[in-house]
């Protein structure tokens, strides 16, 4: 998508994770792996998991309140809630219509987008267009995560990878040339198999795959993985750029999907930018899949990283295997 004549913008966004914090030492107890082997590997150091009663959809309604506090706007005002999520609480009710119920948004619709890393740009992506086409006219956005329900403690390749939250923006439409400029999301499906977590069906396949028994859980070929997402988060970026007419020196911050900080330092080498345009903070929170871009682009607002009229770039790579990328010239 490319904006043309109505600019859809960012008007309120929220973000929120969990008190607890799990550490790389605290890791080093459960499995056998190191501080300086998860930090060399992946730049984690730390990362947020929720209480065990906490649910996906808690952790969105959290985020989503803080957005619409924001965007000065009550429930009753949404006119659609798109939840983006691969942990939903349960396969129906979907995570988006328990947010609705949570949040009181009784004119709201619902529904949620199961693009993995990739589904907050996916969701600003399909948001924007039903404000664009006037049929909605206020869309919450969200992306949300409770990793822990699907990770195996006992596979230290993914279990030191992932953390919990959830960020959110609310969308509707804004005076002048701001806003979201251009979007692009993809797929490889012939790649699916890189990345997978069973539901009711599972194959002997993914059961050989998951040495302990416990088979609904994240796997992950890292190999296979890691050149994909550096492929992607550098042509997402330049593709998207190139749609837009802009160029790379003219960009304030790229916010990758914070999967792994080699990933996001080869994707800038590739790009020729240095480490400083890019935000990060995976350190802090490790990978919260389709939550780690809103958190990361509420965080470099709040920060002062991203002021009015400064151009970012939103990119990320996911299961499916999937990518997109947003670019937006900042209208808050």
């Amino acid at each position: 998508m490319i904006q043309t004549e109505k600019y859809v913008g960012i008007v309120g966004m929220g973000s929120y994770v969990p008190e607890k914090v799990l550490n790389n030492f605290d890791l080093e107890k459960m499995v056998e792996t190191s501080d300086e082997w998860i930090r060399t590997r992946t730049g984690i150091c730390e990362r947020r998991l929720a209480d065990q009663d906490v649910k996906t959809a808690d952790l969105a309604f959290n985020a989503a309140m803080k957005a619409l506090e924001d965007a000065k706007m009550e429930p009753e005002e949404i006119d659609l809630i798109i939840v983006a999520t691969i942990t939903a609480d349960m396969y129906t009710p979907s995570t988006a219509c328990v947010v609705q119920a949570k949040l009181g948004a009784i004119n709201a619709a619902a529904f949620d987008i199961n693009s993995a890393c990739t589904g907050f740009v996916y969701g600003i992506t399909v948001g924007s267009q039903f404000i664009q086409s006037g049929y909605y006219k206020n869309v919450l956005v969200i992306g949300a995560e409770k990793m822990s329900t699907i990770t195996d403690w006992t596979d230290r390749n993914t279990c030191v990878l992932f953390g919990e939250g959830a960020g959110a923006a609310v969308l509707r439409l804004i005076e002048g040339e701001e806003g979201i400029l251009a979007t692009n999301i993809g797929a490889d499906g012939s790649l699916g198999n890189c990345l997978t977590v069973p539901s009711c069906h599972i194959s002997q396949e993914e059961k050989d795959r998951r040495k302990s028994g416990n088979y609904r859980t994240i796997w992950m070929d890292g190999g296979e993985v890691f050149k994909f997402a550096i492929k992607t988060l550098t042509s997402g970026t330049l593709n998207i750029l190139e749609k837009a007419k802009v160029k790379l020196s003219d960009l304030k911050l790229i916010i990758p999907h914070q999967a792994n900080i080699r990933i996001i330092e080869g994707a800038a080498k590739k790009l020729g930018v240095e480490i400083g345009k890019i935000f990060t903070n995976i350190q802090k929170y490790g990978n919260m899949s389709a939550a780690s871009i809103p958190i990361a682009l509420d965080e470099a607002v709040r920060e002062g990283r991203i002021i009015r009229g400064d151009l970012v770039v939103l990119v990320g790579f996911g299961g499916g295997l999937t990518w997109g990328s947003a670019l937006i010239k900042w209208n808050k």
